[in-house]
């Protein structure tokens, strides 16, 4: 059930009514119109701007149009008023029976409440994370693996056949440099003392993968050139980093469908292929590029390169894909991956990237809107930088890591749920705050525990009304009588449960998770106000003292917000919290 569907549907029917009778010319475009919550919700329940977009093209006053509309609307028994609002502005007031309904809906289909099928089962691939696989995730990529795989959830939940995958970048010039620190730590596990020159990789983390190759192939390596073991203890480095990147994935709650490697595009043919196929379509060239812009670096001059002319794709200059000696520039392979992605037959791709990707954008858009033809949608998502704090103070460096804070070292902090929950309260491409003091508080200052604390006082409600012998299973509650349910901060709390499959199909359609969260905050806020008021008004309580009838009925709503609350987070990859301790 999506009353906002349901809503705009009855809107639609009025105008084509309307037209049919000659109030309206025939032609008109209704795509643009709209019902949505009113910004004030003193205004009403929704509002529809279908008399401002049609008053120019139907050559009319808004309001008369307007007027039209609502005396149109009114003669609907989910509509109690419909009121014409300033210059032609509609705004709606539903019937009491309409928010029973959405109550009812909550507990007939429970989790599946808002479930979708604006995806049509369109395959979607997800790209997120993505790492380098020369150590342990950090807290940048920690808020990347959650936004993509919170993601992942909503556009499943909306009605996508998704793929989420992790592309291994195992194929440059950095997994010769893990190799090289992994043989130091080798050699420093049969009692050598090492030195790690600048650019190798000191951290803790290589010295079980040392003591691990030295357990494989005993001395074979030691004092061997490089000639002979580099390739080798590449292969054994980065599968055992993968284990260790997969081991941190997992105890966020992240599981890939999939990890492609970009080892696997080189020798193999397959970003000549790509290449041949931009060529197909003339967009590859030989040339030379306009010096930077700036100042010019020392070393620059003019060279002739194979290049892409992305600039056809809306790409603000072509782009070099192979170099004036013959080896592929950075880009070339990821044309290819993005190509067999193409050929894999997805509907559309989501790349979730680090900020510091913002240049890659649109050279990578370009190349999937060449080789597609631009059937195939790219979005890029950036996520900004995450900030830790911890006593007032930035959170010092992973020991363990060398470098930076882990991914390890924040689940541990504060645990997965926290983790999830909190790298999802600001959008993708906002800078993120994270103070591991306040998200442990219990307060409505820490959104997980204001959210996790909602649901847990509605399970403190079905306990105590179960000791009371007042049927409270979801069927129970959604045969029961709603009709007392008319206090306004009860229709609002029933209101904001009636936006939740259209939040959904939104954050679908904007590929914005976050969104989520932020509804689930404020629904939760609604929950905690009602409880709230009911220590100062006795009518407003949950449980009514010998009057198991009505006690149901506000159980039932109060229900069917921890149903809601409880999809949300599971959305979110956050498990519901029963009971508070």
């Amino acid at each position: 059930m999506n009353i906002y569907t349901d809503i705009h549907a009855l809107v639609v029917g009025a105008l084509q009514r309307i037209t049919a009778e000659g109030g309206l010319p025939a032609g008109l475009d209704l795509s643009n119109v709209s019902v949505e919550p009113p910004r004030d919700p003193a205004h009403g329940d929704m509002a529809t701007n279908a008399a401002m977009v049609l008053a120019k093209p139907a050559g009319m006053k808004p309001r008369d149009i307007a007027d039209r509309l609502a005396a149109e609307l009114a003669s609907d028994p989910r509509i109690a008023t419909a009121e014409v609002a300033g210059p032609g502005f509609l705004n709606l007031r539903l019937a009491g029976e309409v928010w029973a309904a959405v109550t009812r809906a909550v507990l007939t289909l429970g989790g599946d409440y808002g479930r979708s099928t604006l995806g049509q089962g369109r395959r979607i691939n997800v790209e997120f994370v993505s790492a380098n696989p020369t150590g342990p995730l950090h807290v940048g990529h920690t808020r990347g693996a959650v936004f993509g795989d919170a993601l992942a959830s909503v556009l499943d939940f909306a009605g996508f056949d998704v793929t989420r995958e992790y592309y291994i970048n195992d194929g440059g010039a950095q997994v010769d440099t893990l190799a090289r620190s992994v043989y130091l730590r080798y050699l420093e596990a049969f009692g050598e003392t090492v030195d790690f020159p600048a650019g190798t990789y000191p951290g803790d983390y290589l010295i079980e993968v040392g003591e691990a190759l030295k357990a494989e192939v005993g001395d074979a390596y030691v004092g061997q050139p490089e000639d002979v073991w580099l390739a080798p203890v590449r292969d054994f480095s980065t599968d055992r980093m993968m284990v260790l990147i997969r081991a941190d994935l997992a105890s966020l709650g992240v599981t890939m469908d999939r990890f492609f490697s970009e080892k696997s595009l080189y020798g193999t043919g397959r970003i000549e292929a790509a290449l041949k196929a931009l060529d197909a379509k003339g967009l590859i060239y030989q040339g030379v590029l306009e010096p930077p812009k700036g100042k010019l670096p020392e070393d620059w001059e003019p060279r002739e390169q194979t290049l892409f002319k992305s600039t056809d794709h809306g790409d603000d200059v072509d782009r070099p894909v192979k170099k004036s000696d013959g080896a592929w520039t950075y880009f070339a392979p990821d044309i290819a991956y993005h190509f067999d992605k193409i050929e894999r037959g997805y509907d559309g791709l989501i790349d979730v990237f680090g900020a510091d990707h913002g240049g890659y954008v649109k050279r990578m858009k370009a190349a999937v809107s060449a080789l597609s033809d631009g059937r195939v949608p790219l979005d890029i998502k950036l996520t900004q930088l995450v900030k830790l704090y911890k006593n007032g103070e930035p959170f010092k460096m992973s020991k363990r890591a060398g470098t930076f804070v882990t991914l390890r070292d924040v689940v541990e902090q504060v645990g997965p749920d926290v983790t999830r929950f909190v790298m999802l309260t600001r959008k993708n491409d906002a800078p993120l705050d994270f103070d591991f003091d306040k998200v442990q508080e219990q307060s409505k200052e820490n959104p997980v525990f204001y959210v996790q604390y909602a649901h847990a006082r509605v399970n403190s409600v079905l306990r105590k009304a179960i000791e009371a012998g007042i049927a409270v299973d979801d069927a129970s509650l959604a045969a029961t009588d709603l009709s007392g349910m008319t206090h306004p901060a009860e229709i609002a709390m029933a209101a904001k449960l009636a936006e939740w499959p259209r939040l959904i199909e939104i954050a679908a359609r904007t590929n914005e998770p976050h969104r989520i969260a932020f509804y689930l905050y404020e629904l939760a806020g609604l929950l905690h106000a009602l409880w709230n008021r009911g220590n100062d008004e006795s009518g407003l309580r949950f449980l009514q003292e010998g009057d198991p009838v009505t006690s149901q009925a506000k159980i039932a709503l109060a229900r069917a917000v921890s149903v809601v609350i409880s999809a949300g987070l599971g959305i979110l990859g956050v498990t519901p919290v029963e009971e508070m301790r």
